[in-house]
């Protein structure tokens, strides 16, 4: 069996370093410390132009849940244009009605305004009321990939849903499980889930190189520190990917 390392990114330097570990492919989103939102244009072209990965890229207005206003359909419907011609291998989104079931009808218009890219159904799909509904309105889409933690906090407390999802989808979707993947939890999920797609970051948090530090001033959420840094580490990239790929060759029996 074959296993894809997906690796979620948000800089040029993190996409640098998935390619270093090697990732099969990546996300590309920025503000990736609040859960990810649409990259710009320029950080898309310099990860292009540096890197050699398969680019898939969030389209994601504003952090928060997944009901959107028309303004920020609207900005979603230009960038799914956008981001087709810039040429992007596929595009990751997702958006839920308040009742807690896909849009299907705006999902399908922004398939339509990025016509020929693919597109995989993110962790909106997380916070649907039914799971195995949601899983067939993604396949009638035509979408690609289910980026999923088992609509639990990660992965392996999501495990029981994963398995069941992956039996289920038989083959005609791909489940990504994402959320808490470190290379320490992989052989299990394999081994219990089925599931053949992992999404991970491998981030770690570096040192600003700033010297002169301002204390008591927060430019964003509380909680996280100005001086920080968080980016992708080719070594946990590395020890996933080093992984998979001796389950590969033990056809998923890796124990």
């Amino acid at each position: 069996m074959k296993y894809t390392l997906e690796v979620c990114v948000d800089s040029v330097r993190s996409a640098l370093e998935a390619q270093e570990g090697g990732a099969d492919r990546i996300e590309l989103c920025s503000n990736l410390i609040i859960g990810g939102t649409s990259p710009g244009k320029a950080l898309f072209q310099q990860v292009k132009q540096y890197t050699d990965l398969e680019i898939r890229v969030l389209l994601r207005p504003r952090f928060g849940d997944f009901c959107y206003d028309s303004y920020e359909f609207a900005q979603m419907k230009e960038e799914a244009q956008m981001y087709r011609e810039l040429g992007a291998d596929a595009i990751v989104t997702g958006i839920v009605r308040p009742n807690g079931t896909l849009n299907i009808e705006q999902m399908q218009e922004l398939l339509d305004m990025a016509e020929g890219t693919d597109f995989t159904l993110h962790r909106a799909f997380d916070m649907c009321r039914d799971p195995f509904e949601a899983l067939e309105q993604a396949i009638s889409l035509g979408m690609k990939t289910i980026l999923t933690s088992g609509q639990r906090n990660s992965a392996w407390e999501g495990r029981d849903l994963l398995k069941a999802l992956a039996e289920k989808s038989a083959g005609r979707i791909e489940i990504l499980a994402g959320a808490g993947i470190t290379s320490d939890i992989l052989v299990k999920l394999i081994s219990y889930t089925k599931v053949s797609a992992y999404h991970m970051s491998g981030k770690i948090a570096k040192d600003s190189t700033m010297l002169y530090r301002r204390e008591g001033v927060n430019m964003g959420l509380p909680g996280f520190s100005e001086y920080e840094v968080w980016q992708t580490e080719a070594k946990n990239i590395k020890n996933a990917s080093k992984i998979l790929e001796e389950c590969a060759d033990d056809q998923g029996n890796c124990v």
